[in-house]
């Protein structure tokens, strides 16, 4: 249904109700401000009652409003330009106190992170990790940040950990030439999806290789081709993508891993300890 719900609007404007058919041709001429819009604020621009809006939802086939908005929402999430991302947000930001609009979205992705989490999924991924000959992590655009922060702390709790760094499309399958049967490629995406990250996670799949998948949610291209997806949300459609529960979600990985690695990992950071006092790497306390 949700694949479809803008060529329906179209297919069947003709047979809807006046109120109805002000209500489709809203939605597909402004689609992207739409999927956003309260039950109420989209039937006070197109000029009817809310309960009209919840109702069309309904005939719809959907279980209420609500519902029908978040299908919206995840059907055209790749679709929106940043220019569309920062008019959208204008409408759903409080412009007047921008860091309490910024970390109440923050707080509402991560408890819906939480809520939804698959333990078996994230104790299998965590499970894959641990026994991986090598682990090869891909995350394009802004999730360049979150495969950097998790190749920074596996690399100190295992070896064979590999990130592959933004570059060109050629040069990243060069880093991924030798990835085989036995490995792991972790994947990093969301709105807008890297094309890179889909095509590097296909080819390490050819390969032979275990694929795990970190997202926003089940409509995300790479849902499909991972062997494993974790779900964290990211909610907030400005040019700025959240990556607060991503980034928890990653750093639980993390932890996991160094808890069920516990002495190897007590050993690793022992020896650093003394690399770091040796080497000044941070400063001493005067206290």
């Amino acid at each position: 249904m949700e694949e479809n719900l803008l060529s329906r609007l179209a297919k069947d404007c003709s047979k809807f109700s006046k109120g109805q058919r002000a209500i489709a041709k809203y939605i597909l001429s402004n689609y992207d401000k739409a999927a956003f819009m309260t039950a109420g604020k989209l039937g006070e621009i197109v000029g009817v009652s809310e309960s009209t809006v919840v109702r069309f939802a309904t005939e719809l086939g959907y279980d209420g409003y609500p519902v029908m908005r978040k299908a919206l929402q995840e059907m055209i999430r790749n679709r929106l330009t940043s220019v569309q991302r920062i008019e959208v947000a204008r409408s759903m930001l409080d412009e007047k106190d921008i860091v309490k609009s910024v970390i109440s979205s923050d707080m509402q992705n991560l408890q819906a992170t939480l809520d939804n989490l698959d333990q078996e999924s994230f104790n299998a991924a965590v499970d894959e990790i641990i026994n991986a000959k090598r682990v090869y992590i891909v995350g394009m655009r802004t999730s360049t940040a979150l495969a950097s922060f998790l190749g920074l702390y596996l690399n100190l709790l295992r070896d064979g950990v590999t990130t592959v760094r933004d570059t060109a499309s050629s040069e990243i399958f060069e880093q991924l030439i030798r990835i085989n049967e036995g490995d792991l490629f972790i994947g990093i995406s969301y709105p807008r999806y890297s094309s890179h990250t889909i095509e590097a996670m296909q080819f390490a799949k050819k390969m032979g290789a275990k694929a795990i998948a970190i997202t926003d949610s089940s409509a995300s291209p790479v849902n499909g081709i991972a062997d494993i997806c974790l779900y964290a949300k990211s909610d907030m459609v400005s040019f700025i993508d959240s990556l607060v529960a991503p980034l928890s979600l990653i750093n639980a990985i993390i932890m996991e891993v160094a808890k069920k690695n516990r002495e190897d990992v007590l050993k690793t950071f022992e020896r650093l300890e003394n690399f770091w006092q040796e080497h000044d790497v941070y400063e001493k306390s005067n206290g």
